[in-house]
């Protein structure tokens, strides 16, 4: 699902238990500063951004852990759709660091404080 309005830690916390109960997966378009969680596969997700728009080197596998809002282990940043060596990443982690600080810019602005 592409969010469209803003989602608490609370709420993704209570949609992790849909798929893998400690974490949601998700899907992150760097570019159109747009989210996809909660599926079983990032590949799943993917297919609905592109569907919707974005386009392929843009987009980045991530997986949160609500337990852990607001520490640095909150998002993990492992994907089978982050394999692509024609953009220099040669694992499932995002390796560029202003990728990464991309990522976290893109969950903040769809994922927010319960008590903001």
């Amino acid at each position: 699902m592409i969010l469209e309005k803003k989602m608490t830690f609370a709420e993704l916390k209570d949609i992790s238990d849909e798929f893998f109960g400690e974490f949601v997966k998700a899907v992150v378009d760097t570019d159109r500063g747009k989210i996809a969680i909660n599926s079983e596969l990032h590949s799943d997700l993917e297919r609905e951004m592109l569907e919707d728009g974005s386009e392929q080197e843009f987009l980045w596998g991530i997986n949160l852990y609500p337990d852990y809002s607001g520490t640095d282990n909150f998002i993990e940043y492992d994907s089978m759709i982050n394999i692509r060596p024609w953009q220099n990443n040669r694992s499932r982690y995002v390796e560029d660091e202003n990728t990464r600080t991309k990522i976290e810019a893109v969950v903040a602005k769809w994922i927010e404080d319960d008590a903001a």
